[in-house]
């Protein structure tokens, strides 16, 4: 049995709202159903998925099936799978399905390949969060997010971007990172044995690194909230180079 609630004006809406953003700027899997077309399209077949302020946005080869249907103004159904919290938390049972239809934007050339790709949007017309519940003989309760609520500014900083920038820097940035603690603390870079980001928010970030006296933490605040990626990730390099010390 699964059942299917709407949320309640105001705080629910806003609340179902968040998550329902956060999951999509954080996915774990993402798969298109095509109106028209017999396979759903994944992210194996370069389906490019990315988050522009809550609308999906696909940037795909110009012969692919999203593309085609783009031209055609076809309907999709997008389904996102959770990417927040550790492997294996509660929140990796979240399932996200966006459906809408689909209109090319724009292009843009592969930086790898050369190759013009055109830039998708999936102009959205329905917003539905599922999740497990612990309920007996319901093991899925869906809730209808207002589209509206699923718009709003509130949202274009979440907690799926907090998460994906913290990932990121951690995985691809580290030596910006040992630079940053050892141009901050003195800390000559052979002695740094390892540094992370360790929380982000909009308004501050927490380091964390251990050298051969031990290990350390420390918290550096922005000089405001940050309202966007793009602020935010200007203040996290001017906080790193200037708030370790």
């Amino acid at each position: 049995m699964t059942t299917t609630e709407h949320p309640t004006p105001d705080l629910d809406a806003r609340l179902v709202a968040n998550d329902a953003r956060s999951i999509l700027a954080c996915p774990a899997s993402v798969s298109l159903v095509i109106e028209g077309e017999e396979h759903a399209v994944a992210d194996d077949d370069q389906l490019g998925l990315t988050d522009h302020r809550g609308t999906p946005t696909f940037l795909c080869p110009a012969d692919s099936a999203v593309a085609r249907a783009a031209a055609a103004g076809g309907s999709a159904l997008l389904t996102v799978t959770s990417g927040l919290g550790p492997r294996g938390g509660r929140e990796r049972g979240d399932t996200l399905t966006l459906a809408g239809r689909l209109e090319r934007t724009g292009f843009e050339r592969c930086d790898c390949c050369d190759e013009l790709r055109h830039v998708v949007a999936l102009d959205l017309n329905f917003v539905l969060l599922a999740r497990p519940t612990a309920e007996p003989g319901v093991p899925v309760k869906q809730v209808r997010v207002p589209v509206e609520a699923y718009r709003s500014r509130d949202h274009h900083l979440n907690r799926g971007h907090l998460q994906r920038s913290v990932e990121h820097a951690n995985d691809c940035h580290q030596v910006e990172l040992r630079q940053a603690v050892a141009l901050g603390t003195g800390t000559a870079p052979a002695d740094l044995l390892g540094v992370r980001i360790a929380r982000l928010t909009p308004t501050d970030v927490t380091m964390q690194w251990v050298d051969t006296s031990g290990a350390h933490e420390r918290a550096i605040a922005f000089p405001r909230c940050a309202r966007d990626l793009t602020e935010l990730g200007e203040m996290l390099r001017r906080g790193l180079h200037a708030g370790i010390c």
